[in-house]
This record gives structure tokens, sequence and C-alpha cells, in this order.
């Protein structure tokens, strides 16, 4: 019998605003093996010490939670990653400001992780020689760093214009200057056409193949709810099916949730069944399925109706009389994780993080 060999699939908890808590990401290594992921990064925007204060190791009880953490996934087998985004250090591009960098990778290896991204993505990139900056570190923290697999994020990580006008106008041949000279063993995080792509299409993939001189290691911004618009939304619904005809257009692919821990596992738990699936992915029907499966037949028949207005609709856009239906429907399930998701989000509990610019 022939199996099907996928990328390596797995999440990256990379959004803004409200963090998952340390129960729900350890909670998290069981969903990820059960559903045949291969990896888990910890790059939350809420921790500082992956951003803001990157130059400093994080304090002692976030250390510890993260070695448990570590733990955890590795008892699981599943990979273990961080994310670390040293904030516009090439601004200050100094002798001291890369000893920093440095100091921070070697508290990193502390953590053994499998993964190690560094994250340009959400700063400044109008910068004369971004590129060779960039790859410069690249290869001074692959160095020293532990990792089996590091991934690059570039500042310019998508065709998207929403880029140039938020972060500046991108250097003429940055994309060009990666293909060249960064060391090619060194992945390379894409997010689509978009910045929040709706899917992905064969002929995409060759083009960036080509123009970054490697597969990308796809950033699917889907789950992920943090944007100003996208926080009025539930997004719940599988993966398309364009998601099930880039097997060997890929070197990886991590989705990045939603706030809403558990009700992310209903979309998120699509993805390696796309990639299996192929041809024979419809993703209606694996919705169904994996709803019941993750939420029981009762709660899953609700929310399979309630979809139009969670995930088309929205919080802004439903009626009172509907906003009140919905919370009187969900509150009658107080301690299902699912439904306290929902009337929380409904209550106003998911407020959109203004930190975020790129929606």
């Amino acid at each position: 019998m022939n199996t099907i060999s996928t990328p390596y699939l797995g999440i990256i908890e990379g959004f803004f605003g409200r963090s998952w808590t340390w129960a729900q990401r350890q909670i998290y290594a069981n969903f990820l093996a059960l559903n045949q992921f291969n990896f888990y990064i910890y790059a939350p925007k809420s921790d500082a010490f992956l951003r803001k204060y990157w130059q400093e190791n994080w304090p002692v009880d976030t250390q510890q939670a993260l070695y448990n953490l570590r733990e955890t996934y590795s008892a699981a087998q599943i990979d273990f990653g961080i994310g670390l985004s040293p904030h516009e250090i090439y601004l200050n591009d100094s002798h001291d400001n890369r000893q920093k960098l440095k100091q921070r990778v070697q508290q990193i290896n502390t953590l053994a992780p499998t993964i190690l991204c560094l994250l340009f993505d959400d700063m400044r990139g109008d910068i004369p020689n971004l590129a060779n900056i960039q790859i410069e570190l690249m290869h001074e923290i692959a160095e020293i760093s532990n990792a089996q697999h590091i991934i690059f994020c570039p500042t310019y990580y998508s065709f998207d214009p929403v880029l140039e006008k938020v972060f500046g106008t991108m250097p003429e041949t940055y994309w060009q200057d990666l293909n060249r000279h960064l060391d090619k063993k060194i992945e390379i995080f894409w997010t689509g056409e978009k910045v929040c792509s709706t899917g992905y299409s064969a002929q995409h993939l060759r083009s960036v193949t080509e123009l970054l001189g490697r597969k990308p290691f796809l950033w699917d911004n889907y789950p992920v709810n943090d944007g100003a618009v996208k926080a009025n939304l539930l997004h719940l619904r599988a993966v398309n099916e364009s998601h099930s005809q880039i097997q060997h257009a890929v070197a990886g692919h991590a989705l990045n949730p939603m706030n809403q821990a558990w009700l992310s596992q209903i979309s998120l738990a699509s993805l390696p069944r796309a990639y299996r699936d192929q041809n024979h992915y419809h993703s209606e029907k694996v919705l169904q399925e994996i709803c019941v499966q993750l939420c029981g037949e009762t709660l899953a028949e609700q929310l399979l109706q309630d979809i139009p207005l969670l995930q088309d609709k929205g919080l802004k856009n439903i009626s009172e009389e509907e906003k009140n239906a919905l919370l009187n429907r969900y509150s009658t399930w107080p301690q299902n994780p699912f439904c306290a998701e929902i009337v929380d989000w409904l209550n106003g509990g998911y407020i959109f993080d203004p930190a975020c610019l790129t929606e």
C-alpha cells in the first residue's frame, strides 16, 4: 500500500491580542499529534521578550513554563519551535546589538527547540541594504543555534501592497538578494498573494519558488482573527480545496490560529486532511466530520447551522436579537470550552489589538 508523504505541517501561535493560556498550549500537543501535525511554534505577539524586549531573557516563571511545554511536545513527538522578532535591530546594526542577538539565541538554545524562526515581519523595511543585513544576521544565528530547522520571515513576505503601505517601500532587489545570498538550508516564510490569503495556486507558488530560490514555507493566516475586521469573525470552516493541490509546491505549512484556542481546532484539523486526501478532499464534508469528532453530534449540528452568523455576518453585523439568541443557545453548555469561547466572544472578550496593522 502506497502512503502519501505530506509536507512539514504545524501551527504557529503568532497572532496579536489575547493570548492562549499555558494550559491551552499544553493541550495542543495531544491535539496536534492526533491530527498528524509535525510541529508547534511559540511566537505570540504579546510576549514582549520575543519582540520589544527581545534582548532580555524571559522571567523565571515564563522560562519554566516553556521548559514544561517543550517537554510535553517532545513526549507527544511534536517538534517544538520558538519565533524571535528582534524588532528593527537593523536600525542600529551595531556590534553590540549583534552580540545581544547572539546571547539571546544562546538563551533560547537552553530550551533545545527543534525549530528557530527569526521573524522580521511587522517592522519598518525601507532601509538601504536591508536584505544583506538580514542575511548576515540569519547566517550568524544559524551558526550558533542548536535548532534543526531555521526559518526566516522577511519583512516583505507577500505580494500584498499593504506591506509597503504600512512598512515603507521595499528595496528594489530585496527578494532577488535573498535568493542569491541566503543559505539555501534556511527556509523562508511566505503568506501567499495576500497577507491573509484565502487559497494558494500552484502557479503562484511556482513563481515564488523561482523568486526566492527555494520552495516557500507557508505562513497561512487562516483561521487567525486578530485584525480590525477579522476580530469580529470566528473562522470555523475547513481550509478550502486549493490546499489539497499544493503537495509538492511548499517546503512546509504553518497555520496561524485564532485567539480562541478551542474553536481554532475545528479549522486547523482540516489541513492534514487536505494534504492527505488531495483530489478526494471536500471541505464541507470534512468540516462536518471534524465538528462531530471534536464537539459531539448535538453541538456540531448547532455550530454548522450557526456558521453563517459566526463566520460570515460576525459580531458587528448580527442583530441584537441574533446575538441574544446565540448567547442563550451556547450558554446552555456552560462547561463546554467551545461554547465558553463563543459566549466570551459575543460578550466582547476578544477585542481587536490595534498593533495588528496589516489587515
